[in-house]
């Protein structure tokens, strides 16, 4: 470990619960795993949390390097690739040998010893880079004010460097859209208008972007790329803002392309995001009754959510697996609720609308394993979750069924997950240009005046 051109990376314990297989991502410099960390892991890997799978998955991950390892070669560090053209070489580090140089409260020892540790190395290793690499804020301030010259997050998993770089779905042109168009060519397929336009009329377009301008008559919707040529779907706005679905007609363009995507049977994935009071869930749950209900296009509807660890877990509830995780759904009844107020009996209403659904609420904890066919699936405040977390739901959806993610990026709980880390946005990033899905940004909040007035002076 004696190149000097390489880096030294020491990993926290919060890393290789976000990613088990985070120390992959460093090949071409050295990783070193603290003792502390393996300490921490196997404290967690027996718990009842949800991050106890990540834990058993990392402590596998870092046996299957070490299983034949000596310990003068552990020591020293072992190849991270069996490729030659991959230097980089992975450590654990016998910390609690090392000569205490930060003291502090005893219910932070374990992260003491890891700041002694890269404190150590950051002397011995010099003038090699030491860089601590951890998730949590506060161990970052406390590395750097203890000594520690590098300091970083990991960001092996972020698409972009910040949130406000983010697809919003849809693309707003300035002034008349048509004024910008040169070569145009039209047709019409049934009731379907399709114009083909250069690409650089609509730069870095995705598939399934809506298309809007200054005007009040145009919108349009990305059909197809293919070379120097975009065919997009004339929709038109006054036909956007005359959608409806249980009942519910849009209350501004952005809902009205929410509710386009909603209803479309060709969209397999609509991802949800904005402010909170902007629409995400009373319009997925007005589009699931209607598609259900009205037009039996989906057997059941399955509402799901993750339930938060400041419980951990929902088994401390009376009841069923629904009356458990009514508390975190409380939202969707509230929506529920608000759809049928008008009803002579809202209750009855409830009851029946839920039965003739079949309306389902689970919690994500139970969805892993399950194949779920022709079922109209909401995913609500995704946010929090991770991507594999997130990945984990895509992959249970089968023929037939459409998924919804909604989602507020401003209301992350999550300790280890930021705007730019979360698997909201993962997922925006990642099927922008999958031609099942479509992502669109509400704009607005159309809740209150009360709401609206919060979420721009607050």
């Amino acid at each position: 470990m004696g190149d000097s051109e390489r880096k030294l990376f020491v990993l926290d314990t919060n890393i290789l619960l976000h990613e088990p297989y985070a120390i992959f991502s460093f090949q071409e410099h050295d990783v070193v795993i603290p003792m502390t960390v393996l300490e921490e892991l196997d404290r967690l890997k027996d718990s009842k949390r949800d991050i106890a799978r990540d834990a058993r998955v990392a402590i596998r991950a870092l046996e299957d390097i070490f299983h034949d390892a000596t310990p003068e070669q552990i020591s020293e560090g072992i190849p991270l690739s069996q490729d030659h053209n991959v230097k980089g070489t992975i450590s654990i580090l016998a910390d609690y040998q090392i000569k205490e140089t930060v003291k502090a409260f005893a219910d932070k020892a374990g992260d003491n010893r890891i700041l002694n540790a890269v404190l150590y190395l950051q002397n011995k290793r010099s003038p090699r880079e030491v860089v601590l690499i951890t998730k949590d804020i506060n161990m970052r301030l406390r590395a750097k004010g203890a000594g520690v010259r590098f300091v970083d997050d990991y960001r092996s998993d972020q698409l972009i460097d910040d949130v406000q770089f983010l697809t919003k779905g849809f693309r707003q042109i300035e002034g008349d859209f048509w004024q910008k168009v040169g070569n145009v060519e039209s047709r019409t397929i049934g009731r379907n208008t399709l114009h083909t336009i250069d690409s650089n009329t609509l730069e870095s377009a995705f598939i399934n972007q809506y298309v809007i301008d200054e005007h009040d008559d145009f919108a349009a919707r990305v059909q197809s790329i293919e070379g120097e040529q975009i065919q997009i779907k004339d929709i038109g706005r006054e036909r956007l803002m005359h959608r409806q679905a249980w009942g519910i007609h849009p209350k501004n363009i952005y809902q009205g392309m929410a509710l386009d995507a909603l209803l479309d049977p060709d969209i397999d994935l609509v991802i949800l995001t904005g402010p909170a009071g902007c629409g995400k869930t009373i319009l997925a749950m007005a589009a699931a009754l209607e598609q259900n209900i009205e037009r039996k296009m989906y057997d059941k509807i399955i509402v799901t959510r993750n339930t938060p660890e400041i419980a951990e877990s929902i088994g401390f509830l009376p009841g069923t697996e629904e009356e458990k995780m009514m508390p975190w759904l409380a939202a969707i009844t509230d929506t529920l609720e608000a759809l049928h107020q008008h009803d002579v009996c809202t209750d009855g209403s409830l009851k029946y609308i839920c039965d003739k659904a079949n309306l389902q609420f689970k919690s994500i904890n139970f969805m892993r394993g399950r194949s779920i066919q022709n079922a109209f699936v909401l995913l609500d405040e995704c946010q929090n979750l991770t991507a594999s977390q997130i990945k984990t739901i895509i992959t249970r959806c089968g023929e037939g069924t459409k998924l919804v993610c909604s989602g507020n990026l401003a209301q992350i709980d999550s300790p280890y997950l930021t705007p730019v880390t979360s698997g909201l946005t993962y997922i925006v990033e990642r099927f922008k240009n999958f031609e099942g899905s479509a992502n669109i940004y509400l704009n607005g909040v159309v809740r209150s005046r009360l709401a609206e007035f919060a979420e721009e002076n607050l």
